[in-house]
């Protein structure tokens, strides 16, 4: 493999915690956890751009110049493409050949707008659709066209009092936790917004710096989808409040 002297980024493994936010920043997937630290385990995939950097809470990534494998976007653009393959196939499988009963596909039926004007203090589920984790939907699920997507870190909505009024009312509802589920979402996002109808998009994440992961994956994928579609940030407290 051809080598050249050229920018790429160093891990301090002394200053790693391990979250992974680098690696779920890193859509090129140069980054990998290992041991329970940060690795760049592919230089050839590494592009020296550093979208990998303001993810870190540590401050353990930086550049330095270096010989290393040439830059091979070819290479990365394949592997993407696998990755989709394999995830979209896994996902089509679950759901034609029985899989999982409770990660089949359900379009929920809204309540009836008499029915909730009297009943008004009695919550209701604003649940438009199942499933809701972004590793078990399939990409091309019916409930995605024309829909407004939530993208929303677990937490919300145990942190957030009104979650299902002010967040879930009238969109479909993807939540996930990049730490927890150590995968990156970059590439099943992209997916989604590039083969539906997709109308906004909202990213839901708490304050926690290891949130930044599902912010990183939602906004890397609508660059990568090459669609301009509306989208906000909402970042929630520990202590339940809407901070920015």
């Amino acid at each position: 493999m051809a080598r050249e002297f050229r920018k790429i980024i160093r891990i301090d493994e002394e200053k790693c915690n391990g979250c992974g936010l680098c690696a779920a920043a890193c859509h090129e997937g140069a980054i990998d956890i290992i041991d329970g630290k940060a690795k760049l385990v592919r230089e050839h995939f590494c592009d020296g751009l550093g979208d990998c950097l303001p993810s870190c809470p540590m401050g353990a990534i930086s550049f330095e110049e270096r010989e290393a494998e040439t830059y091979d976007e070819a290479a990365v653009k394949e592997s993407q493409r696998k990755k989709g393959e394999k995830a979209m196939n896994s996902a089509e499988h679950m759901h034609t050949s029985g899989g999982c009963p409770g990660s089949r596909v359900r379009t929920m039926k809204a309540e009836p707008q008499e029915t909730l004007l009297t009943t008004p203090a009695k919550p209701v589920s604003r649940l438009a659709q199942w499933p809701v984790q972004i590793k078990l939907v399939p990409v091309n699920a019916p409930f995605f066209d024309g829909a407004k997507l939530l993208i929303a870190a677990d937490c919300t909505a145990y942190a957030y009092g009104n979650f299902h009024e002010e967040f879930m009312k009238g969109k479909v509802t993807l939540i996930g936790c990049p730490k927890l589920d150590a995968v990156d979402y970059t590439d099943k996002l992209t997916q989604i917004i590039q083969n539906n109808n997709i109308q906004s998009v909202t990213i839901l994440r708490m304050e926690v710096p290891c949130c930044g992961g599902i912010r990183n994956a939602a906004q890397a994928a609508l660059r990568a989808s090459g669609k301009f579609i509306p989208w906000q940030v909402v970042t929630i407290s520990t202590d339940g409040k809407i901070i920015d």
